[in-house]
């Protein structure tokens, strides 16, 4: 072990130590404020709190130290606060918390234009692979956690350098572990890390100065939505939001996932940093958890929804405000695949939209179905002969993004995702299942499939099974443990644990390929994708 790493441990338990023996010395009078603190309302109350709870150990001279040195998103924040109760024994309330990170994430957050590259992180997106600008950030700081957790925050270099400090305090076997023996790693944590950080996540930036200093638009209204849930399908709907507090909503939504399927809602929500959206709903019998972002201006959001407790399942989201001002704004086309020849229903969600539609070349509307707020319906026929691949909808004279996409027949199906991950259950740990999605693809002009001209049609439905990945998995009779399919797609897996009836009494884990088989017309296409079942997670966290 060197002298450099030896110091480097010393100096973040010295750190830790310090920290741990300031709160002793003002725990009582801490929280007596904070319990006066919470009762109030406003900024004078949220600082009240801080400096309760949080200046044990960062008020200096009534400044609060460290903690003003630094820019985080909501998650990032939270689990600051979460760790400081597992690390200095500092007790919350969920109020207490939840108003804590409000207002450091309001005043010390992250502008719209730095959070986006990590949005999939953020939005706990599954199967998700964030990217690190080379190898060596990805092997310094992705060996244990996502790079997304580095790059969703700023500091200056001085602080990057001891967050380099802390690691070592709190986590002193860091260099031997997740190989971290192949190299230096501490003397490049120490030396040469912080710079690099500071110039790729800098503390201060024009982009965060003009988000502090711009006016935000509240989320109050109606909006129109669209989605698409794996397994499900797609949904166009509604979303109503009204003022429960300073960014606080009370929120309603009507989910229409085709004739007979609606779902309806009611929920809550908050606004951090004045675009970062999270709540938390009771969609039909479903609990679920939203994290969307509203667009700089206000009149948009995306994001996901997913269910509590398993946020692997969930749905993508779009939605427009509907404005008084705003005309001929599509959010979505169902179904967005017209096959050749074929007469279908087709239904456009969107704001004030017109009666004039133009689906592109061979597309003809021939009946007009209704109008609803939200919604357009129009009956459409294809000619045989138009032309197949992707084209944008016109509605009102106005081009929008959405398109639709003529086909003749699929030529390919792929599963989505190619690669992905689910975990055992047991005791007290739920599994983590897993969702796959069919999707039909044409080849594209050059006739071939797997290559960049591709085009993707959408998902289709499928029968679903699964199959040893390879002569191991085979071997070890993966297919039989692991797990299940459900018809809509979805891997369950099994519990964890050694199983007597494996060979070797090994654990439930498995390396499966998942297959689609796909009916259309007279012929039956295949896509497969690969699966890894693996142990269970024991710490989930916001951002991974």
């Amino acid at each position: 072990m060197s002298e450099a790493f030896r110091e480097g441990v010393r100096d973040g338990i010295r750190d830790a130590m310090q920290c741990g023996a300031r709160i002793a010395g003002v725990l009582a009078v801490a929280m007596g404020m904070a319990g006066a603190a919470h009762a109030a309302n406003g900024d004078a109350a949220a600082q009240r709190l801080i400096e309760a709870k949080c200046g044990a150990c960062h008020l200096d001279n009534g400044k609060l130290t460290r903690i003003s040195e630094m820019r985080k998103s909501p998650e990032g924040w939270d689990m600051t606060v979460v760790r400081m109760g597992i690390w200095h024994k500092v007790e919350l309330t969920p109020g207490e918390r939840q108003t804590i990170v409000k207002y450091l994430a309001d005043r010390q957050g992250l502008a719209p234009s730095e959070s986006a590259p990590y949005r999939p992180l953020t939005e706990r997106r599954p199967n998700m692979q964030d990217t690190a600008p080379d190898e060596e950030m990805a092997q310094m700081c992705g060996r244990c956690h996502s790079y997304g957790r580095v790059a969703l925050q700023r500091r200056d270099e001085g602080e990057w350098r001891k967050l380099m400090h802390t690691h070592l305090g709190q986590f002193p076997s860091a260099e031997y572990s997740a190989m971290g023996r192949d190299r230096n790693w501490w003397e490049i944590a120490r030396d040469q890390l912080p710079a690099r950080l500071a110039a790729l996540y800098p503390k201060d930036t024009p982009a965060w100065r003009e988000w502090r200093s711009a006016k935000h638009r509240p989320a109050t209204g109606s909006w129109v939505v669209a989605g698409e849930r794996p397994g499900w399908g797609a949904y166009t709907g509604t979303m109503k939001a009204r003022a429960a507090g300073p960014d606080r909503y009370e929120v309603s939504y009507e989910l229409r996932f085709g004739p007979g399927n609606t779902v309806r809602g009611q929920g809550d929500a908050i606004v951090y940093t004045g675009y970062e959206w999270r709540g938390s709903a009771k969609l039909g019998n479903e609990d679920t958890r939203s994290i969307f972002a509203l667009s700089p201006d206000g009149s948009r959001m995306s994001g996901r929804w997913f269910l509590k407790g398993a946020d692997e399942i969930g749905a993508r989201f779009e939605a427009v405000r509907a404005d008084d001002a705003v005309k001929n704004e599509l959010v979505a086309v169902t179904p967005r695949m017209l096959r050749n020849g074929a007469t279908t229903d087709v239904t456009l969600a969107g704001v004030a939209l017109d009666a004039k539609v133009d689906l592109g070349p061979g597309i003809e509307v021939v009946e007009w179905l209704g109008k609803s707020p939200g919604e357009l319906k129009v009956r459409v026929r294809v000619a045989v002969d138009a032309p197949e691949g992707v084209r944008k909808v016109v509605v009102g004279g106005r081009e929008s993004a959405q398109t639709v996409a003529v086909f003749r027949r699929f030529d390919t199906v792929r599963v989505e995702p190619a690669f992905a991950v689910a975990r055992l259950g047991g005791g007290t740990v739920a599994p983590m299942s897993a969702q796959f999605d069919a999707i039909a693809f044409l080849n594209g002009a050059d006739g071939k499939p797997g290559t960049d001209d591709d085009i993707r049609l959408g998902s289709v439905p499928a029968t679903w099974s699964t199959e040893p990945f390879d002569d191991r998995a085979r071997h070890d009779e993966d297919a039989r443990y692991a797990g299940h399919m459900a018809p809509h797609g979805q891997f369950v897996p099994s519990f964890g644990g050694p199983n007597p009836l494996r060979r070797g009494g090994i654990n439930n884990v498995g390396n499966l390929s998942v297959i689609a088989t796909v009916a259309d017309g007279d012929q039956t296409l295949n896509g497969k994708g690969q699966l890894m079942v693996v142990a269970q997670r024991w710490n989930p966290t916001p951002l991974r």
